[in-house]
Parts: structure tokens; sequence; C-alpha cells
């Protein structure tokens, strides 16, 4: 089967991919299509370390082919969107309804695929970068079938990150400000969860001006190219900052940019060893800097949330799939997704 393989020195698109069947509590999912995120990529130029081979991939949805023992809530033939949460559900952290605490959930990375009979990694728990792929069942969410799977793939992480950073993280109140800086696939999502939250001002910031359309669709009150402008909308500053891109001199702008009791909250992924810094005299005034895994997400019940918001039209999805490409056009995909032209693009299989 098709896949795209990164071996540590290139990415290709392989077609000699293989995959195991799904053991007791797992499933295998024939995967439909699959956003392109800066996570994918970051594996790629070693932001994000991973061992190799690996098949990439962690955002995607398709259609339930097998299930393990064990496995009641899908059943062949659903339609799921994935997450990358392989938490356990049994540990505290799970109890506790914080499954992307769970220490079972990142770290421990399988092999179910093979080519040439040597194993290969699976990134995320995932993989969506491949025809088909076994995950824990705790992993697959269904979602109903009159949602187009290329726009429910984007759920499984730019939604359940920006959105539910906004939800579940910052908690967001009616009437908040919401200062947004980078409005790529995360950002785009931040900005709709800050609109659905009832912020009353949303400032988007981003150095490309042609994103200010989009920036604007999705719930944006204002767009700058800059954060210069950003205390001339908000004079003392904003109850809320997120930081999309993952530079520390931007980290360091959204908390220069809180107003008192506000928080900057980090989603963007610098490289492993980044350290940024900030006046430690400008924090006494109740301000928070607050780490984000996954939007503080439950998938199983936030995915079908989400999923409601977009049949009633309160979540843009279909918006966000700025171009879909065959698995073959991966390096094109790539490319546009590096130079900034694509706010999500969708391989499909």
């Amino acid at each position: 089967m098709r896949g795209v393989v990164f071996d540590g020195r290139q990415v290709q698109v392989v077609d000699d991919l293989a995959v195991r069947d799904p053991g007791p509590g797992e499933v295998l999912v024939a995967v439909s299509a699959a956003g392109l995120c800066h996570s994918d990529l970051s594996v790629v130029d070693g932001t994000i370390p991973f061992p190799v081979p690996v098949v990439l991939g962690h955002e995607g949805a398709g259609v339930v082919e097998a299930v393990g023992a064990g496995v009641t809530h899908v059943a062949p033939g659903d339609h799921v969107a994935l997450s990358t949460l392989a938490n356990c559900g049994t540990c505290a952290e799970c109890d506790r309804g914080r499954p992307t605490m769970c220490r079972r959930a990142i770290g421990r990375p399988g092999q179910p695929f093979t080519r040439e009979g040597r194993p290969v990694y699976q990134f995320a728990s995932n993989s969506a970068f491949a025809e088909r792929t076994v995950v824990k069942a705790v992993q697959a969410v269904r979602v109903p079938e009159d949602i187009p799977l290329p726009s429910a793939a984007l759920i499984g992480c730019g939604v359940l990150t920006g959105v539910g950073a906004v939800l579940n993280r910052a908690r967001v109140d009616r009437g908040d400000s919401v200062l947004v800086i980078g409005t790529g696939g995360i950002g785009l999502n931040v900005i709709q969860g800050a609109r659905i939250a009832g912020a009353t001002r949303i400032v988007a910031v981003d150095a490309n001006p042609a994103k200010e359309p989009v920036a604007r669709r999705f719930g944006a009150t204002d767009f700058l190219t800059s954060t210069q402008g950003v205390k001339d909308i908000l004079p003392t500053g904003a109850d809320h900052a997120f930081e999309c891109v993952g530079r520390v001199e931007l980290i360091r702008q959204a908390i220069d940019l809180l107003d008192r009791h506000g928080q900057a909250v980090l989603l963007g992924v610098p490289p492993a060893t980044a350290e940024a810094s900030f006046l430690v005299s400008s924090m006494y005034l109740d301000k928070s800097v607050l780490g984000c895994r996954y939007g503080s997400s439950r998938p199983q019940r936030d995915i079908a949330v989400y999923a409601d918001l977009y049949r009633t039209g309160r979540l843009l999805l279909d918006e966000l799939v700025t171009q879909t490409y065959p698995v073959e056009d991966f390096e094109k995909a790539r490319a546009d997704a590096e130079a900034g032209r694509v706010a999500r693009g969708v391989l499909t299989f």
C-alpha cells in the first residue's frame, strides 16, 4: 500500500508499505484524507525529534475496515476522525478527564508498519499518511457520514488543538479580548474558537497580508501584519494571547501584550531546546503563561461536539481545506505549506 515515509534523510511516497491486522482494543482504518500539519514538517526538519523510518501524518479521517477484540463503539463501515491520543483510559490522569496528560499517550512510538520486512515507526500513534493505519480504539471517533472526510480529517489536530486551546485551556469568556499571532491552520481555529466562545475583539496578526480575508471569515475583528499596532486596538492589552507560530520572540510579544490578569497560551512549536524570556516584574499583575498540549482535549467528547457545531454552521471546516492533493503530490503539498500558500493542504487516497 502507499504511504509517506521519512527515513531520516528524505521523504518518499512509497507503495510497498504494509500494516498489521488490528489486535485487541485496536481499529484498522482505511484513510481517505489527511491534513498536512506543520508538526509533520517539523519531524522532517528536526524540530520534533522522532525515530526513523517513520510513516508521517497525524490528522486524518477514513472508514473503519476492521476492529479487534473488545471494540464496540465503532464497527466496519463507520466514518471516523482520528486523534493522536493513544491514552490508556485507566491512569489517574485519564480518570480525571485529562487524557492529554496520560503518560502512555506520548513517547512510546509503536511499529505497526513494515517495509521490505523491516519495521517502520508510527508518528503520533496515528500515521495518517498511509492508505491504512492501525490505531487504538480510543483514537477512532465516529463522525456523521454527511461530513466530507477531507473536512472531518482536520478535526483531529487543527480543530482539537486550536479550538480546544480556547475553550478547554484558556476558557475564553463572553466579552473577552483575544490576540492571535499566526493565522495558519492552528491560528484560524483559535480565531473561530474565540468567536464561538463569544469574544468581542479578536485581533489576528500575520506577516502575510493576503491572509486577512480568511482570518476575518473565521472571526477576526481586526487584522495586523505585526504586533506593533495591537495597543492601538487594545490599549490596556489582551485578555488572552495565543502564539501559534513557535518563535521565541513572538512568545515574548504575546506576554508583553497581555492586560492585567491576562494569559498567554503557547501553541507554536519552537525547537526542543529553545528558551524564551520575559520581564518577571510584568507578571505580578496576575498574568499567566500557559502551555497547552493538543488543546487540553478529550477527543471522544470534543470531536462529537465539533461535528455538531459544523453541522449547525458555527464551526468552519470546509473553508480550512485550502487545497487537496493526491498523495503522490506530497512534495507539492509540502512546498505550498512551507511557503504559507495554504491554510491546510489535505492529502487524499
